[in-house]
């Protein structure tokens, strides 16, 4: 070859190659480019959803979550599996739950110490309240001591004094039934139970522990394989049990998912969301490296890329990723329309810091007025939309359906896998419960107490802290496209 020639070849080459870095320095990120546009299932692209995640809430639930009637949860991480014995163990000491000492908890916040309370009164007003609505009474009245003393012991006797009147017998009967057919979609911890312990959230963050193996594996194989309608002649996609199936990559899997009906697709999307939001935080708050005893965290991209990249995952990745947005759209949803129930004078975030609670009432319908104004919610009204009986049907096993992998969460091994799977399937739990009791919320009076729709403090900390948690994954999401897109340059 003349030198000519291999100049000419080398020129090529070389305009080649920098034509190739052009391309490569402006080409997007391969998560960024499949998790966009328009989600299945309802009118809402995931565009509008990071710029209202990121300017509007993001903020204001970080600032909520701080708060000590938001930051301190009670649950027992002592029930035991009631599925099998539970062998698995944390690889690191990060997975031990620090259990809050009760001189730290606010004295509201002790006082609550079990779900409704009725007033040992006269007043039939009083007879039916819940503790939030009750405690709100007291400290509007009072605010002293004395007061407070008066509902800690209300709540820890928990019944109805022998001179009530015939009314107020009534209403607690009503109530009491009420209770008993109640749409609870989870399995609820006793919190009277001696096993049962608060914890503080803010001390106790969701990051990797290192549980992983046989025993993570069982739970979740356990939710898909057992609770999300599939017959076990489907495979989901990346099941190491399935059987070699060539190259069908999962598709036959989503076949079958779109040829079922909107509320059983639903259901798997709201578990998939779910499992795509907790893998975001390992990968977020990863254990980079301990020197000297000291931990140090952050994103790990390798790992995000394990658990999201197209290529790695067989395109199941950006699918999971949808997911959690839809799940965003489901709590989002939820939480504008639970916002009468807060919106009422008679509710208070009662800890016994009056002016503390009144600034975080102030600053959670600040947040539901940002809910309501979301102008592309998920309509639930599509929903259980059929024939009464078996919209009926259907519904309750939806219901037990979750309500059974609230349970499975008592079989996570690790501690702190087991206080945030806990939490977060409360808080979704919750949801469903305020999207199916829209009847009843509408009927809310505002000065009076609400024989129909309650929640527990419990279930409101679930609530709150499970969107919390969603919403911090999406910005999550949105730093690592950050970091991947600088990981690129670097690269070239």
């Amino acid at each position: 070859m003349s030198p000519g020639v291999r100049r000419a070849g080398a020129g090529q080459g070389a305009a080649t190659a920098v034509q190739l870095l052009i391309t490569l320095s402006f080409l997007p990120s391969v998560v960024e480019a499949q998790v966009t546009g328009v989600l299945d299932d309802c009118l809402c692209d995931i565009d509008s959803i990071d710029n209202f995640n990121t300017f509007k809430i993001f903020p204001k639930i970080k600032k909520l979550q701080e708060r000590d009637y938001f930051r301190y949860y009670k649950v027992n991480l002592k029930r035991p599996c009631p599925f099998w014995a539970e062998d698995g163990h944390c690889s690191i000491k990060d997975c031990h739950v620090e259990p809050c000492p009760e001189s730290k908890i606010p004295v509201g916040i002790k006082a609550g110490n079990s779900n409704k309370v009725f007033a040992i009164t006269n007043n039939d007003a009083l007879a039916s309240l819940s503790f939030v609505e009750l405690c709100t009474y007291y400290s509007k009245v009072a605010n002293n001591t004395k007061e407070l003393e008066d509902c800690e012991q209300a709540s820890k006797l928990g019944a109805i004094n022998s001179t009530l009147s015939n009314q107020s017998k009534e209403a607690f009967i009503d109530w009491a039934r009420y209770d008993d057919s109640q749409d609870h979609f989870c399995e609820l911890d006793d919190e009277r139970s001696p096993a049962a312990q608060y914890v503080d959230l803010l001390l106790n963050p969701e990051r990797y522990t290192g549980y992983k193996g046989s025993s993570a594996w069982r739970v979740w194989n356990s939710i898909y394989e057992e609770n999300c309608f599939k017959p076990r002649s489907v495979y989901r996609p990346l099941n190491p049990l399935a059987p070699s199936r060539g190259e069908d990559d999962g598709e036959s899997f989503y076949t079958w998912l779109e040829g079922l009906c909107l509320e059983k697709r639903v259901f798997y999307k709201l578990i998939s969301g779910l499992h795509a939001s907790i893998n975001l935080h390992l990968c977020a708050n990863y254990l980079l490296e301990e020197t000297w005893g000291k931990p140090s965290w952050g994103p790990n991209i390798k790992e995000f890329k394990r658990r999201f990249d197209p290529v790695e995952t067989k395109g199941e990745g950006p699918r999971r990723l949808k997911n959690l947005y839809f799940l965003y759209l489901i709590e989002l949803r939820a939480l504008s329309k639970v916002a009468p129930y807060f919106e009422r004078s008679i509710v208070d975030l009662y800890t016994g810091n009056v002016q503390e609670d009144a600034d975080t009432k102030t600053l959670l319908l600040n947040i539901f007025q940002d809910t309501k104004s979301f102008p592309m919610h998920f309509d639930e009204k599509s929903m259980f939309a059929g024939d009464k009986k078996g919209a009926k049907s259907l519904k309750e096993e939806f219901r037990l359906h979750f309500k059974n992998i609230s349970r499975i969460m008592d079989c996570v091994g690790c501690d702190k896998c087991r206080l945030w799977g806990k939490l977060q399937t409360q808080g979704l739990g919750t949801a469903l419960k305020i999207l199916f009791s829209e009847k009843e919320i509408q009927k809310l009076p505002e000065n009076s107490p609400s024989k129909g729709f309650q929640l527990t403090r419990q279930e409101i900390v679930a609530l709150l802290n499970a969107f919390g948690r969603l919403s911090t994954s999406i910005r999550e999401l949105q730093n690592f496209k950050v970091l991947l897109q600088h990981s690129r340059c670097h690269c070239i």
